[in-house]
Formats: structure tokens, C-alpha cells, sequence
């Protein structure tokens, strides 16, 4: 049953605003993967903080050019998905290669971060970073040793010159 003209731009002005929404998409084929793992890949990228969804080629294409994003041919042919990274882009990136590796009907075709068009391996690349708290604890760490080194140092003498009192302290005391 084909769809109405109306309900076609509906759907490519919902595409539209997930594309603007997104910082990063991974576009993968689907081809001969059961509902049961279509499902469970929805929820772990819901979980990350994205979206996963399946798009008809003609209208998705013609959705990324009115995004502004390079629509190459060979991105939409075949089944396509496109996973939506709205916040934590290692982290979907991360499932969708996860999944590719473990179901053979699942294949990266590639994606685009921040409207520039990327290949399968750097998709792969952007899956081994990682997850943004993860980041933000290492950069926190990096801020915060400076401080703390030198909370050290100006508490060694105070720490050393009680170490010497003690020291006078038991030599004065008899045994």
C-alpha cells in the first residue's frame, strides 16, 4: 500500500528534525535481522541516549540534502537504518559495532558526525572512545592534579616540621 504525499513529508520533516537534533548518525544495512534483535538494538541506543530507526531510502535521501548533509548514493541502498547519537556519540556508536560484530545481518555502512559524511572504520574509531563520563572523569582528574599537588606541597613543611618536634618530644622523654 504506497503512502500519501502528505504523510511523506510528514516523515521527511521528522527525519529532518532528528537530523538537525543529532550529532552523529551511523547508517547501517538491516537486511535479515529478526524483530526480536531490531528491538533489542532500539532499546540499548535508546539507553545511550539515541535513537535507532529504519528509513526508506528515496525519503531519507531526500531528507539529508535538506538537512544539508552530502547524501552519497551507496548510503542509501539497500535496507537502511539509521541510528541517531542526540548525546553520547561513542556510546552509539559503540552499540551499533557491538551488534555488527555479533549479528552478520547488521552491516555499518557508515555515518556522518557533525554533517560530514565518515566511513565503517571511522565509525569503529569513534566506537573505542570512550563514554563520555569516562572522558569527563579523566578531564576533571587532569584539572584537579595540579591543585592537589600543591595543597601537598604546601602542607610538607607544617608536616615536617611536626615530624622534628616529635622527634625532640620521644629523644626527651626517658625510656
Amino acid at each position: 500500500m504506497a503512502i500519501t504525499k502528505q504523510r511523506k513529508n510528514e516523515v521527511i520533516s521528522e527525519y529532518v528534525t532528528w537530523l538537525n537534533e543529532s550529532k552523529a548518525l551511523v547508517v547501517a544495512e538491516y537486511t535479515g535481522m529478526t524483530m526480536k534483535d531490531m528491538d533489542a538494538l532500539r532499546a540499548k541506543v535508546r539507553e545511550a541516549g539515541g535513537e535507532f530507526h529504519i528509513i526508506k531510502n528515496t525519503l531519507g535521501r531526500i531528507a539529508f540534502e535538506q538537512a544539508g548533509y552530502a547524501a552519497p548514493g551507496a548510503q542509501f541502498e539497500g535496507s537502511t537504518a539509521v541510528a541517531f547519537a542526540f548525546s553520547d556519540v561513542p556510546a552509539v556508536a559503540k552499540i551499533m559495532s557491538d551488534q555488527a560484530k555479533s549479528l552478520a545481518a547488521l552491516n555499518i555502512k557508515g555515518g556522518y558526525l557533525d554533517k560530514k559524511l565518515i566511513g565503517a572504520e571511522q565509525v569503529k574509531a569513534l566506537a573505542d572512545l570512550p563514554p563520555l563520563p569516562v572522558v569527563r572523569a579523566q578531564i576533571l582528574g587532569t584539572i584537579l592534579a595540579p591543585a592537589s599537588k600543591l595543597v601537598r606541597t604546601l602542607a610538607e613543611p607544617g608536616r615536617m616540621l611536626a615530624a622534628v618536634m616529635q622527634a625532640k618530644v620521644d629523644q626527651a622523654q626517658p625510656a
